[in-house]
């Protein structure tokens, strides 16, 4: 050990000793070995864990006592409701603003979760939930411990109860995959012939498929009915509406202009690959990095990839693959690895997230960044943005388990909300926020999915 520091660093940040470790409970040094020692509780790995769980335990209590507060001086309900009856605030400012007031004072309740079949239900780990698009339903990945994963849909329509249950629906068909991307996919007319395996009297129902990339070698790139998981009439289930082996997929994007009908696209390794459902037709652009995000723009056919590289480029479909580069149209870069893009919905702005942390909004006509959103976490994961420009939000989970929502228009971080579960790499919680969760009379709140435990935080 080292010599004990003086009493003065009790109140003062003590030096830092290469090799050593000082405790200011003891007010002393305690020397650290290097890596990870079984015998020896005192290194950094399990320093830094032991303040991070101190954190969070703390967060959690001042969450039970209901110390949230807004983070704006002054700001309050009645001042809100006083400057909006003088005409001080416009209507949409008055209703960003008590957006922010209520995130602030969202509550966490744990939901019960329902199964048809109760032997499958609370039983694997949840490892992405996505929302459609009305909010309605959320789309599950779930991890199973002979590894692989499991997929579910769970109906939300059960949040406006006093019980907070909901009703998850399994395929228990598709397992033994890794899954690395899911999105939600639409098709434009319910009488498209891709469906034309389905039996008749099912067709109406099959508008809404989930594309999932699945992150392997070889890879597959699988467009599943949502019927599948229902609990209805197992025996008129569909099959696969479209699968077929790629190399490795990092994303996978679903096309909703009618320019490029019925089209989606998977980011590979050092390439891009749109295919139409119908048609089978393919186009490759070749990358000189994985594509680890992806999101078509709908006004125009034009696809926005972010790659290992730090590159964020764009794509028109419409026009045939040429060699080289000259395909690129917006070109934009970040120093490190693009984890998630979102094109805003006027679509002259583009969200961006890497893994240096940074989230960063682009003007895409100047291809320059005006916004920058601080205080968001990562190092190695492909964690998604959330963007609700209605509410004016922006949330993210970091790779320290930590959620946070910030202002969309002035980067304002509003909310840090603690993981109701130690961190750990396996237990990074996966989010969905709307003030629509159920549909258009649904509650409005944030879920939270992490282990095998769903919360609902709600504005009330």
């Amino acid at each position: 050990e080292a010599p004990s520091s003086s009493r003065s660093t009790q109140n003062s940040v003590a030096p830092e000793l290469p090799g050593f470790y000082y405790d200011p409970e003891k007010n002393r040094y305690f020397r650290l070995l290097p890596g990870h020692n079984n015998h020896n509780p005192l290194t950094k790995d399990s320093i830094q864990h032991k303040a991070m769980e101190c954190k969070r335990l703390r967060l959690l209590e001042e969450e039970e006592k209901q110390h949230q507060k807004t983070t704006r001086a002054g700001l309050n309900s009645s001042v809100l409701l006083q400057k909006r009856q003088l005409g001080s605030l416009s209507p949409t400012s008055y209703c960003r603003l008590v957006h922010e007031l209520k995130v602030n004072c969202m509550q966490r309740r744990k939901i019960e979760i329902h199964s048809p079949d109760s032997s499958v239900a609370g039983t694997n780990n949840f490892k992405i939930i996505v929302a459609d698009v009305a909010c309605e339903r959320i789309f599950t990945v779930n991890d199973v411990e002979h590894g692989g994963c499991k997929y579910g849909i769970i109906n939300l329509s059960g949040l406006g109860k006093e019980s907070l249950t909901v009703e998850m629906y399994d395929n228990l068909y598709f397992t033994n995959r890794k899954v690395n991307s899911v999105c939600w996919a639409s098709l434009t007319h319910p009488d498209s012939h891709v469906l034309y395996p389905l039996k008749k009297k099912t067709e109406l129902s099959f508008s809404k498929l989930c594309l999932m990339g699945i992150a392997e070698t070889p890879g597959c790139a699988s467009l599943l009915p949502a019927s599948l998981f229902s609990s209805t009439n197992p025996g008129d289930r569909p099959g696969m509406l479209c699968s077929f082996k790629i190399s490795t997929a990092w994303s996978c994007a679903w096309c909703l202009n009618p320019q490029a009908d019925n089209c989606f696209s998977t980011g590979l390794t050092r390439r891009v690959l749109v295919t139409n459902v119908v048609t089978g037709h393919r186009q490759t652009f070749g990358t000189s990095s994985d594509v680890l995000a992806q999101q078509f723009a709908t006004q125009t056919p034009v696809l926005y990839n972010g790659c290992r590289s730090g590159e964020i480029f764009s794509i028109d479909v419409r026009q045939r693959n040429r060699k080289g580069q000259s395909w690129k149209a917006i070109r934009l870069f970040h120093g490190s690895a693009v984890t998630s893009v979102h094109l805003m919905e006027a679509e002259h702005y583009l969200m961006a997230a890497d893994m240096s942390g940074k989230i960063k909004l682009w003007d895409l006509r100047t291809a320059k960044c005006v916004k920058q959103y601080k205080g968001h976490h990562n190092e190695y994961a492909l964690l998604p943005l959330h963007v609700n420009e209605e509410e004016g939000l922006l949330t993210a989970v970091g790779q320290d388990c930590y959620t946070r929502i910030w202002s969309l228009q002035d980067t304002h971080l509003l909310r840090t909300i603690p993981s109701p579960h130690p961190s750990s790499k396996d237990a990074i919680p996966s989010v969905v926020f709307s003030s629509r969760l159920g549909g258009s009379r649904g509650v409005p709140g944030l879920l939270m999915a992490v282990k095998q435990d769903l919360y609902h935080f709600s504005y009330n």
